[in-house]
């Protein structure tokens, strides 16, 4: 099993990264929450966790052990699959997320696209006890970026949304505040589809 990778970025967009270490490229599913943190590197260090089946063998990369602990809590309630994890965590900061789940937010959770209300207490039933909140500060540091806009709808659509709605929603977001770096509209369209 693998722990972490560490390499060069090759390739990197909000939904995957690309990293090179050896002489291979290890395509990993990220967060936007790691996608943020490596934007602008060349190299990354990542913790791993892999799904392997009979049909397909996924890696999911995570910049930091509390997202990866999260992700490895979320799978492991009843109807939360890794794509699912993955668009929480992509959702919601780390902090945001323990808390939301550690004061029991059904609603926030209910926003997230593919949780229903019974998917949503089911996290939190579950997850409740397992988690304390830590206190971390939230930076926001604003670009401006016309590639943000493209880079957002490509991961949205990516996550499953269509065209359509995602445009829809990055152009009330971009048109409110152009400056918006990517991470910051995918989860604001997040909330608004």
């Amino acid at each position: 099993m693998l722990h972490h990778i560490r390499g060069s970025i090759f390739q990197l967009s909000p939904a995957a990264v690309i990293v090179e270490t050896g002489g291979l490229g290890y395509e990993l599913n990220i967060s936007l929450e790691t996608f943020s943190r490596l934007e602008g590197q060349k190299e990354a260090m990542l913790f791993v966790h892999e799904i392997i089946r009979e049909d397909t063998h996924d890696l999911y990369g995570f910049a930091e052990e509390a997202e990866l602990r999260l992700f490895r809590l979320l799978i492991g309630v009843s109807g939360v699959g890794a794509n699912t994890a993955r668009m929480i965590l992509s959702s919601f900061k780390v902090a945001e997320l323990e808390q939301i789940i550690a004061s029991g937010q059904h609603a926030a959770l209910k926003k997230v696209k593919g949780i229903g209300a019974k998917t949503a207490e089911r996290v939190i039933v579950d997850l409740r006890d397992k988690i304390k909140p830590s206190d971390v500060t939230l930076s926001n540091i604003s670009r401006l970026d016309n590639e943000a806009f493209d880079e957002a709808l490509s991961a949205l659509v990516m996550l499953g949304f269509t065209k359509q709605q995602s445009q829809k929603a990055l152009t009330k977001i971009y048109q409110s505040d152009p400056t918006t770096r990517v991470e910051v509209a995918i989860k604001k369209a997040l909330s608004m589809m």
